[in-house]
């Protein structure tokens, strides 16, 4: 048994140590943890020790460089900075008649041909597109602030960052409620409905109508502006799966609408935006403690996930590995007429998806590359929603089955919070021989209580200046959260964890 020097003055403690040992004489002494750690032993026959620690968790300084600064200023002021920059382009295009040429990229659409009234793609359109996100980020903002927290409010929801949560799906919701029946609408009014080799025939289809560029476009811009709001929003569990995500759906939306492969471009984006209509659907009524109508939804959505994402989608990947050989012959054409110039469709993929921007009205080859590029892309989202279909289903069983379910794609993690934890010493130990004597020392020792930060003052102590005072606090990190499901209204199971954080029905705590 070896002794060392320590902060208490000359007191050698030894560094064996032994379980804990349950006193019931200090059960009832306020600021005591209960039990008397049988741990050092003192000199002068102290005997047992008991120790109180009190422990102060105070939130962990934040990054406050200069661009963690300017990032924190522009969410702050997205309404204003997307206000600011619509009116200073509009008051440009409508007073300085020589800008129009070029304020006018930005406020429509490009490359319309008045005979046969249909649009072509060009690399104009990323103004257009650059505009909508702009768009985009400052509605989302408003309709969050301004109608879905007050929503939230009325319905209950009192927590910020609940409302917050409730914010963000509402606006989720709304987005999809008019572009997943436009999509529908779009497809009906075509002749692939139903009929998946039509979206393979007549290539290059070159031209498309007003409401199909349109929706292309800004369901392009939607999904550029997402990846800045996973990076805004507080990062949960799966935050690598969604930003992938959306890395692979911009990815496929920009190289089908180069490749003049829009059709299959609304199929897909129709086929996901059921689903995402759902969703949110769910959240919010979790949110709003609507439990029966959450239980419905989220069965529901699961039923639809599963129709949508993993037997339709893959119906069309399907027909793109069995049907466009048949349908789309191997070689180059003219961009324009759609004339087949030469059998011989080259290697290269980039080069051909890039051509309506670099080479408008030019030659574009179809080679068996592409295809396995575009199948590439679409499988590897389908390899993204199988492993988010699979927490879906092994948290519905844990909770059909009665059992705590991990929150495996928590909303909640965004509550967790990083804290910074000091102990702090009072000048009291009281000491037992293992009788019934209590002996008192005057001694620096731990006190454990939790209290808020901003309720003590405690005079933190850096250096020790006396060999009776305590060394510096000790620190450490913890990280705090909660995590709670169900969704599914199962008696005698009411406080369970979450359903997998952004499909789960149980109002949050």
């Amino acid at each position: 048994m070896s002794a060392n020097k320590t902060a208490m003055g000359d007191i050698a403690s030894s560094t064996e140590t032994y379980p804990f040992e349950k006193d019931e004489r200090y059960r009832s002494q306020q600021g005591l943890n209960g039990f008397a750690v049988k741990e050092p032993f003192l000199p002068n026959g102290l005997g047992l020790q008991v120790r109180k620690r009190k422990m102060v968790r105070k939130r962990k300084n934040v990054d406050e460089s200069p661009f963690s600064v300017l990032c924190a200023w522009v969410v702050e002021h997205q309404i204003g900075l997307s206000l600011n920059l619509l009116l200073l382009l509009s008051l440009t295009h409508f007073f300085f008649s020589r800008a129009r040429p070029y304020t006018s990229l930005f406020l429509g659409m490009s490359y319309y041909n008045p005979k046969s009234k249909k649009y072509t793609q060009g690399w104009e359109d990323m103004y257009f597109v650059a505009t909508w996100i702009i768009i985009i980020t400052g509605l989302r903002v408003a309709v969050m602030d301004y109608i879905l927290k007050p929503i939230a409010r009325y319905g209950g929801v009192n927590k910020p960052k609940a409302q917050v949560r409730f914010a963000e799906q509402g606006w989720l919701f709304c987005y999809y409620s008019l572009f997943s029946p436009l999509g529908m609408y779009i497809i009906y009014q075509t002749k692939y409905w139903f009929n998946l080799r039509e979206i393979w025939t007549d290539f290059p289809t070159h031209t498309m109508n007003g409401l199909l560029k349109w929706y292309y476009l800004v369901q392009f811009a939607f999904w550029l502006q997402q990846i800045f709001v996973v990076n805004i929003e507080e990062k949960r569990k799966d935050y690598w799966q969604m930003f992938s995500h959306h890395i692979f759906t911009s990815a496929l939306m920009f190289s089908s609408y180069g490749y003049y492969q829009t059709k299959v471009g609304v199929v897909i984006l129709a086929i996901m935006d059921v689903v995402d209509l759902l969703l949110p659907l769910a959240k919010m009524l979790k949110y709003m403690n609507f439990r029966t109508a959450c239980d419905i939804t989220f069965g529901v959505f699961i039923a639809v996930w599963f129709v949508a994402r993993h037997v339709i989608y893959m119906m069309v990947c399907w027909s793109m590995f069995s049907e466009i050989p048949h349908v789309m012959k191997q070689g180059c054409y003219n961009s324009t007429t759609g004339q087949m110039i030469s059998e011989d469709g080259g290697t290269a993929v980039w080069w051909n998806v890039m051509q309506p921007f670099d080479r408008p009205g030019g030659t574009i080859c179809y080679n068996n590359n592409i295809r396995i590029a575009f199948t590439a892309l679409l499988m590897a989202l389908q390899v993204l929603t199988l492993i988010w279909f699979g927490m879906i289903l092994r948290v519905a069983y844990g909770v059909l089955s009665g059992k705590g379910a991990e929150d495996s794609r928590s909303d909640d993690e965004g509550e967790d919070e990083e804290y910074e934890e000091i102990e702090y010493y009072d000048d009291k130990i009281k000491s037992f021989d293992g009788t019934n004597e209590i002996v008192t020392r005057t001694i620096a020792l731990p006190i454990e209580e939790d209290v808020n930060a901003e309720e003590m003052n405690l005079g933190l102590r850096r250096k020790s200046t006396s060999p009776t005072t305590a060394s510096a606090p000790r620190r450490s990190t913890r990280r705090t959260g909660s995590a709670r499901a169900t969704a599914l209204s199962i008696p005698g199971h009411s406080d369970k964890k979450d359903i997998l954080g952004r499909i789960g029905c149980d109002k949050p705590s």
